[in-house]
């Protein structure tokens, strides 16, 4: 059995809450890139969807984003590109940032990420390959 496509990162960011997106691109040789599958995380529901907990602003954390299941061939002269964002937005709802409830106000805050790729914290993409 072959594991999941998953963005594992380590992040740290300046507010108590915020979202993690990342895309798994197929760049053709002429440049075109081909979105292939995505995923998001929102901090609060790092460990639990039901028991939502903030985050603590500058602590580094460990995030899992699911990219869900699917099967691609890449050709040769491809390359394989992750994107990793904040926002996806319209694609998934914005997060504001504050940490409030959502719908309580329209307060909207900047947040400032940092992604850790260290001895320390191996962000990292674990990509499952079946051989021919």
């Amino acid at each position: 059995m072959v594991g999941p496509l998953t963005a594992e990162l380590w992040v740290a960011t300046d507010g108590p809450d915020t979202d993690f997106t990342a895309k798994f691109v197929d760049v053709r040789p002429d440049g075109y890139a081909q979105n292939i599958v995505e995923g998001v995380i929102r901090a609060r529901f790092r460990e639990s969807l039901t028991s939502p907990t903030l985050i603590t602003s500058g602590q580094v954390y460990e995030y899992a984003i699911d990219l869900w299941a699917t099967s691609h061939v890449f050709k040769a002269g491809h390359q394989l590109r992750l994107e990793v964002s904040s926002s996806n937005f319209p694609r998934y709802d914005r997060n504001p940032n504050t940490g409030h409830d959502f719908g309580v106000n329209a307060e909207l805050c900047a947040a400032r990420q940092t992604i850790f790729h260290d001895n320390r914290y191996p962000s990292y993409l674990t990509l499952p390959v079946i051989l021919r």
